[in-house]
């Protein structure tokens, strides 16, 4: 009986379908202009209309609804409209005689139009069409992902119906040659996929990408959407969409603007180009946007690059517009402001304000972020951070998720003035076994912290503490020993550091990388070198395997990974068993791809492959060319900060290099301004030690006027001291000092000797260097091996012409030099050469 009914069923709907190209009803309701009318024919034909008719007069009131302005739009007014309702109902009692696309148009117009997710249509929709799906009467592609849009519009990532459509799809993957249908279900299914069916999608899209030539701004945002849904940066994906958006930026508006902004922020990317054109034209545009949605939306893509005056701008509007401000704009604006470095006091206490209404909408994980962008932007309001710490400990204290009871923790720690109360200690104590490497080093900073500044106020509270922190290294070791996938243990690593990790966890997990060596492959190297990075340890196993693996899969791994596998190399000072292979390789490599490089990354490549003496002269070239270096200042000018110093600096010391190293080019050095305001602005005091130093260096130099102190060389070095012996090592008086040690504060004046320098000594005579180095210009392990900066800053003194002696800081501490006696002794041998 079930087989016949599903017969006749389909039997009928055929039947209808043939009858409707001369329905005067259809073309009556595609005729329609307006929701009134619609409305008007559903009224006047309530009894002739079929579920074909019912589907349409939906799909209908959409489609009016989408055509006009955002701000224009009635929705409200179509769904509390009570033909609307007559149309819900006939559709529910009609839903077995739909055609299978009907069905699913159905349901994308009735969510569009904002109806619930709970309403009976929709319920019934997605069942029939879920019975449609398990029986195997396929949807066809586009209707197939128009369905599982739905879904996930209703928040079904999770459900199995997504499983359903996921297979559907495995199975149809090499059919689907629409990147507007693979897009959707990329983006609609990612929550419930295998990796290998990711690469499969990713290669699909990647090919698709490739072979269409005119890709809509959407297709790509949902290709970044499915890629922060599954974590995963893959950078040629990534590239290609940026492509996209790079051609279609004449149709962009502040809301594709900062939906783009916002992928790139959560998949660590940034286009330079992008923001060029982004800047302009929302600054353009700047006097459209006057409602609180979109103003919030510029304040977040616009306020991190603008200029003084635009930002001025902006600052004083969102000041003028708080109070109309939601929850979710408020977050906005706060964590702009914190990415902005702007603690403007009239805005945060407009915010701060607004935010005590609020409070109570926000979730956990917000309520943390937010916390953490009034702290750092030095909020004054401690009754809004009153209710924050009430909040928060209430949340810790049904929290059941590791992640979240970390999260508040770390934040509870931040608070101005917080006593610690022993629940938090509890709570942290129950959730450790749960806890992954990056939550138990939130957990540890807080401890410290706490115990540091004596937070603590309860009877043995050191003592459980104490033990909290024991039981913390415990978790942590265990978590550790239990790893055996190198890929789940580099995604922990990712998000760790703090000085817990680094004293308790490093070295162990510097062992366990090692014991998992078999497992590097081109596509981890990236998080392997970032770690290794982070670490500063030099481990010659680690560094071998990622420097063959990536000369074997050289064509693998995207150009512009491949600077933070050299920077490993060269920071650390490495040089792997096929040094020259290994470099050649990646050189290579980089030279065939410089068009897919931005400005910005040429500058840091040359700089750390100069770094380990290598000079490409197409890359050289390249970058000191007039219009090079015109496009670079043009997109510093919306890079971050702290981008936009690493650039300039990067750029200086190759410029400096070249011109040392490689004569040549004829590179004029043209950074000495540059240098000047650097220096200008960091003047500082000596530092005890290096006072110390000095005053030995003149007790062995037979007066002050014998050596000088933080010497500007020529090509603007900064030396700790220099001095100069004649050919009997006797040291020569400098006659004019411009070097003032003051006896109480140790401020001083830089001595600039850029004439000086390059005037001729006298015959036999040295100009030596003299070099204090602490800890930062080693690497941490056991080796302490000289880095790669104060490395090739000797390489350059050297150069122009200095003895360059270096005193390591553990040396120089040790006990072997305990007494001022054989400090002086040391330090008499090191000057003179004695061995």
């Amino acid at each position: 009986m079930l087989c016949l009914k599903q017969v006749c069923l389909f039997t009928l709907r055929r039947y209808q379908a043939r009858t409707l190209c001369s329905d005067l009803l259809l073309s009556q309701i595609n005729g329609c202009t307006h929701e009134d009318e619609v409305f008007s024919l559903v009224e006047r034909s309530k009894a002739r209309l079929s579920e074909k008719h019912v589907g349409i007069a939906l799909n209908m009131l959409w489609q009016l609804q989408k055509n006009r302005p955002f701000l224009l739009r009635t929705s409200d007014y179509v769904r509390n409209h009570s033909q609307f309702l007559t149309l819900c109902v006939l559709a529910e009692n009609k839903v077995e005689l739909m055609e299978d696309e009907v069905i699913v148009d159905i349901l994308y117009s009735i969510l569009r139009l904002n109806v619930e997710d709970h309403v009976s249509l929709a319920k019934v929709l997605v069942t029939e069409a879920w019975k449609r799906l398990e029986r195997q009467v396929l949807l066809s592609l586009p209707a197939l992902s128009k369905f599982a849009l739905c879904l996930y519009k209703q928040h079904r990532q999770f459900s199995p119906i997504i499983g359903q459509v996921a297979h559907i799809v495995d199975m149809k993957l090499d059919s689907i040659k629409d990147l507007r249908i693979l897009s959707v279900l990329m983006m609609t299914i990612s929550e419930v996929i295998t990796e290998s069916f990711r690469d499969r999608l990713l290669h699909k899209a990647e090919q698709l990408l490739e072979e269409e030539h005119e890709v809509h701004f959407n297709y790509a945002r949902r290709i970044l959407q499915f890629l922060q849904n599954v974590k995963l940066k893959y950078h040629p994906v990534l590239e290609k969409c940026n492509r996209v958006f790079l051609k279609s930026a004449s149709h962009l508006d502040v809301h594709n603007i900062s939906r783009v902004f916002g992928l790139y922020e959560q998949l660590g990317f940034d286009n330079a180009e992008f923001r060029l054109i982004a800047k302009q034209l929302l600054s353009d545009a700047i006097d459209d946007y006057y409602n609180p949605e979109t103003f919030a939306k510029l304040f977040f893509s616009l306020g991190p690059m603008a200029g003084s005056k635009v930002r001025e701008r902006l600052l004083v509007t969102a000041a003028n517009m708080a109070e109309e401000f939601s929850s979710h704009q408020v977050l906005m604006i706060l964590k702009t402001l914190r990415k902005m470095k702007c603690r403007n006091s009239h805005l945060l206490k407009k915010m701060a304000s607004v935010l005590h209404k609020h409070l109570d909408s926000y979730h956990v994980l917000q309520l943390v972020k937010l916390t953490q962008y009034l702290v750092v932007l030095h909020c004054q309001d401690l009754e809004l951070f009153a209710k924050l710490k009430t909040l928060l400990l209430g949340y810790l204290k049904s929290s059941v998720i590791p992640a979240d009871t970390a999260a508040v923790i770390r934040v509870l720690a931040m608070l101005p003035s917080f006593q610690v109360e022993e629940m938090i200690i509890n709570k942290a104590a129950a959730v450790l076994p749960q806890c992954r490497l990056h939550h138990l080093s939130c957990i540890a900073t807080a401890l410290v912290k706490w115990n540091y500044h004596g937070q603590f106020h309860w009877q043995n509270s050191s003592e459980l503490c104490a033990k909290l922190l024991q039981k913390l290294n415990d978790c942590g070791l265990q978590r550790l020993q239990k790893a055996n996938n190198l890929n789940l243990l580099l995604e922990e690593l990712l998000y760790v550091n703090g000085e817990w990790f680094e004293e308790v966890l490093n070295e162990e997990t510097l062992a366990m990388c090692q014991h998992l060596i078999d497992q590097i492959t081109w596509a981890n190297v990236l998080p392997l070198s970032f770690f290794l990075i982070k670490s500063e340890h030099r481990c010659p196993a680690l560094f071998d395997r990622i420097a063959s693996v990536t000369v074997e899969n050289i064509e693998k791994i995207p150009t512009s990974e491949i600077y933070f596998i050299l920077f490993l190399f060269s920071a650390l000072n490495y040089d792997p068993p096929e040094n020259e292979e290994f470099f050649k390789s990646c050189i290579q490599h980089l030279t065939s791809n410089l068009s897919h490089l931005e400005t910005h990354h040429l500058v840091l490549l040359a700089h750390v492959l100069a770094m380990a003496g290598y000079f490409p002269p197409v890359l050289i070239t390249t970058i000191f060319n007039i219009s090079f270096l015109s496009k670079l200042d043009a997109q510093l000018n919306v890079l971050p900060d702290m981008v936009k110093q690493r650039v300039h600096s990067s750029l200086m010391k190759l410029n400096r290099a070249v011109c040392l190293e490689c004569p040549e080019f004829h590179i004029p050095w043209f950074h000495e301004p540059y240098c000047q305001r650097v220096f200008h602005n960091s003047m500082s005091q000596i530092n005890p030690q290096r006072q110390h130093i000095h005053r030995m260096l003149t007790e062995i130099l037979g007066g002050s006027h014998y050596s000088r102190v933080s010497v500007l060389t020529p090509y603007c070095y900064e030396i700790d001291f220099d001095c100069v012996l004649d050919v009997n090592k006797k040291p020569l008086s400098y006659m004019a000092q411009n070097t003032a040690l003051s006896g109480m504060g140790g401020t001083h004046l830089r001595h600039h000797i850029k004439d000086e320098g390059t005037k001729a000594l006298p015959p036999g005579a040295q100009r030596i260097a003299l070099e204090f180095l602490d800890s930062k210009a080693f690497s941490k392990d056991y080796s302490r091996h000289l880095k790669g900066e104060p490395a090739v800053k000797k390489r350059h003194l050297e150069m122009l012409g200095y003895r360059v002696v270096q005193i390591p800081h553990f040396e120089w501490n040790s006990m072997v030099l305990s007494t001022k006696s054989e400090q002086l002794e040391y330090l008499r041998q090191q000057l003179y050469g004695i061995q």
